[in-house]
C-alpha cells in the first residue's frame, strides 16, 4: 500500500495552495489543498473516535463499579492503566510513523483502539476488563501524536496553530458523541448491560479505516525528507545533547496538561452523580455545557496559538484551566445552576490549552524524528499525569471527589513552569 504520491509532486508542500492567503474564517482549510482536507478529515476522525473510545469508560463508571462492587480507587486504576500503558504505545506509534509513514501508523493505532474497546464489552470480570482496557491505550497513545503530525506536515507555518487546533476540537465531537450514546443507552437500558453495550459501539472507528487506507496520505515533501534520513525513527536521538532539554521540559509540559486534564475528564461524571446528585440525564445536561465550552475552547486557541505564539497561549489557559477547577470544586451545594454554568468557561479553557500542542510539539522536533519525539514526549506526559486522577480516587472517600479536584490546578501549575525551558517555534517551518 502506497502511503505517498509519486515522486514528481515532491518540489513543493503537496496539496497546499500557496496562494490562499486570506484571512477568512476558514483560510487554514482551504490553504491545504485537496490532499492535506482528506489528511484533516482522516485525523479529525480518527481523534473523534479517540475521543468516543475513551470517554466510554468515565461515563460507564457509577455501572461498573456497581457491577463488579469496586471502590473508588479500582475505579481510577482504570484510568491510571490506560494513560500509563498509552505511553508505551504512543512512543511505538512515534518510532513507526517515522519509519514505515504517518498513515500506517494512524491505521494501525485506530484499529487498535478499536478492537480492545469492543472486547472490554465482553469482559467477565474486573481483572479482564483492566487488562483490556490497557490494551486500548496502545493505539489510544498513538492516534493523536501520528495524526496530528500528519496534518501538521501539510499546514503552512502561518495556520499552523488553527489547523491543528481544529484537529484538536474533534475531541470534543467524540466526547459529545459519547455523552449523547450515554444517554441514550442507560436511560433505555438496564445498567448491567448498559456498559457492555457503550464499549461494543467502539467497533465505529473500523469504517474510517477502510476510508483512509485508499484516500490519505504521506505529505510528500516531509517523506521525502524522512525516508532520506540515516536516523528516521531513532529513539536515542531525541535524547541525544541538542534535543534532550526539549525532550525533558516538553514530557514535563505534557504531564502537567494532561494530569490536570484527564483529572477532570475521568472525574467530573461521577462527581456530577455522586457529590451533586444529578440523575442520567441531568449529568447529560451539565456535561452538554462543558463539552461545548470545550469545542469553542479548541478553535479558539487555535486561533490564539498563532496570534500569541505557543507559549503565550499555553501559559495563559494553564493559568485560567487552574482557577476554573477551583472554582468549580468550591460551588456550594444548592448552586447547581452556577455549577451548570461555570462548567462552560472550565470546558472552555482547559481544551484551549490543547490547542496549541500539536502545532508546538511537531516544531520542536525536525522531521525524522518527529513521530519519535511527539509520540514520546505527549504520551509520557499522559502516563505520568495519570497519577492525578488516580489519587483523586483514593482521596475521594476523605476528601470527596470536588475536594480531590485540587491536583488537577497543581497539574497546571506544572505546566506553566515547564515552559521555562523551551523556546517559541510560532512561524518554523517544518520541512
Amino acid at each position: 500500500m502506497s502511503t505517498t504520491p509519486p515522486p514528481q509532486a515532491l518540489t513543493k508542500q503537496p496539496g497546499t495552495d500557496e496562494n490562499a492567503l486570506d484571512d477568512g474564517a476558514l483560510s487554514w482549510l482551504r490553504a491545504l489543498g485537496p490532499r492535506g482536507r482528506r489528511a484533516f478529515a482522516g485525523a479529525f476522525g480518527g481523534y473523534a473516535l479517540d475521543s468516543y473510545d475513551y470517554f466510554t469508560l468515565p461515563l460507564s463508571m457509577v455501572a461498573l463499579a456497581a457491577y463488579f462492587g469496586l471502590d473508588s480507587g479500582q475505579t481510577g486504576l482504570f484510568t491510571t492503566v490506560t494513560l500509563v500503558v498509552s505511553a508505551v504505545g504512543g512512543a511505538v506509534a512515534g518510532v513507526v510513523a517515522d519509519r514505515v509513514g504517518r498513515v500506517r501508523a494512524l491505521m494501525i493505532t485506530v484499529i487498535t483502539y478499536a478492537v480492545f474497546t469492543v472486547a472490554c464489552g465482553f469482559a467477565p470480570n474486573f481483572e479482564t476488563l483492566l487488562v483490556f482496557r490497557a490494551l486500548q491505550g496502545l493505539g489510544f497513545g498513538g492516534e493523536w501524536a501520528v495524526g496530528a503530525i500528519l496534518v501538521a506536515e501539510y499546514a503552512s507555518a502561518r495556520n499552523r496553530g488553527r489547523t491543528l487546533g481544529a484537529v484538536q476540537s474533534s475531541w470534543a465531537v467524540g466526547w459529545a458523541l459519547a455523552a449523547v450514546v450515554y444517554t441514550l443507552v442507560f436511560s433505555f437500558v438496564g445498567d448491567d448491560l448498559a456498559w457492555r453495550i457503550m464499549f461494543w459501539t467502539g467497533a465505529l472507528p473500523a469504517l474510517l479505516v477502510i476510508w483512509m487506507r485508499r484516500r490519505v496520505h504521506d505529505a510528500p515533501e516531509a517523506a521525502a525528507v524522512r525516508e532520506q534520513s540515516a536516523q528516521k525513527g531513532s529513539f536515542t536521538a531525541i535524547f541525544k545533547p541538542g534535543l534532550l532539554r526539549t525532550t525533558v521540559f516538553a514530557g514535563l509540559l505534557s504531564t502537567g496538561v494532561q494530569g490536570g486534564y484527564y483529572t477532570l475528564a475521568t472525574w467530573v461524571p461521577t462527581y456530577l452523580k455522586t457529590d451533586r446528585g444529578l440523575s442520567v440525564v441531568g449529568t447529560g445536561g451539565y456535561l452538554a455545557f462543558l463539552i461545548s465550552g470545550a469545542f469553542l475552547g479548541y478553535l479558539t486557541g487555535g486561533y490564539l496559538t498563532d496570534r500569541l505564539g505557543r507559549r503565550r497561549n499555553i501559559w495563559l489557559f494553564a493559568l485560567l484551566s487552574a482557577v476554573c477547577i477551583l472554582a468549580y470544586a468550591n460551588i456550594p451545594h444548592g448552586a447547581n445552576t452556577l455549577l451548570l454554568v461555570l462548567g462552560f468557561p472550565l470546558g472552555f479553557c482547559m481544551s484551549a490549552i490543547f490547542s496549541g500542542f500539536g502545532s508546538y510539539l511537531s516544531e520542536l522536533y525536525p522531521t525524522a524524528v518527529r513521530g519519535t519525539g511527539q509520540g514520546f514526549t505527549y504520551n509520557t506526559g499522559r502516563a505520568v499525569g495519570a497519577v492525578f486522577p488516580t489519587a483523586v480516587g483514593f482521596l475521594a472517600d476523605s476528601w470527596g471527589v470536588g475536594g480531590a479536584l485540587v491536583f488537577g490546578a497543581i497539574g497546571y501549575g506544572l505546566a506553566a513552569l515547564a515552559l521555562l525551558g523551551l523556546p517559541e517555534t510560532r512561524g518554523k517551518e517544518l520541512a
